[in-house]
């Protein structure tokens, strides 16, 4: 593995959080200043393609990456805030009512988060 693909793998996995690619460039940057954002871009979709991460895409904020490991998520109807959330494997039941072998699944529940909806209740209350 590529010494940027390795250390995009480390920030990525260990972050704790749902990162864009701008965000994993400026860690990236802090370690090697002479790289580009092309650079990141690559490493990401060939990282994505080796199932060694997932990208996250929610339609109107821009796509944000997680480990390789199986889990689901929230997703804040309103900000885009992405929580995990570990519900049981579904590919058996997902297999019966397809009628045919299912590779992967990407499941995401929409929900309102605390702050949109604190934010929400101050203004209903106003």
């Amino acid at each position: 593995m590529a010494r940027y693909a390795k250390s995009i793998l480390d920030i990525v996995c260990s972050a704790g959080k749902h990162m864009t690619a701008e965000q994993i460039f400026l860690l990236l940057k802090e370690e090697y200043p002479a790289v580009v954002i092309a650079t990141v871009y690559n490493n990401l979709n060939s990282l994505t393609e080796q199932g060694l991460i997932r990208k996250i895409s929610v339609e109107g904020f821009p796509d944000r990456y997680d480990s390789g490991a199986r889990h689901d998520h929230l997703v804040c109807m309103h900000c885009g805030k992405l929580r995990d959330i570990n519900l049981p494997d579904m590919t058996d039941y997902l297999e019966k009512e397809a009628k045919m072998p299912v590779t992967a699944y990407d499941l995401k529940l929409f929900y309102t988060c605390e702050e949109c909806q604190a934010r929400q209740d101050m203004q209903n209350n106003q």
